[in-house]
């Protein structure tokens, strides 16, 4: 199987890790911070913070277009968008 060079990242994962550069074949491989596999967001200190910041930011941007646009306020209007607008955004941080 050939690797497409192109692809390859290279993600020290540590505090101590002296980051060593690597190659494959003949070209060096560029280092990075963060990768996301299978939609998950990977950074070097293995911390999750980033992965739910991200789509809870999203919610709340969501959240003030509801309250923004809106002229009703029935709770079972606002629990309906909110379920089907909100809810899959948070349920990905999960």
């Amino acid at each position: 199987m050939k690797f497409n060079k192109a692809k390859c990242k290279v993600l020290h994962v540590s505090q101590g890790n002296s980051k060593h550069k690597y190659r494959l074949g003949g070209g060096w491989l560029e280092s990075s911070p963060e990768e996301k596999d299978l939609w998950v967001l990977v950074d070097e200190k293995l911390d999750m913070t980033q992965q739910c910041a991200l789509p809870a930011q999203k919610a709340n941007h969501i959240l003030g277009y509801i309250k923004r646009s809106m002229a009703s306020r029935a709770r079972e209007v606002i629990l309906s968008l909110c379920s089907t607008l909100l809810r899959p955004h948070l349920e990905y941080c999960i």
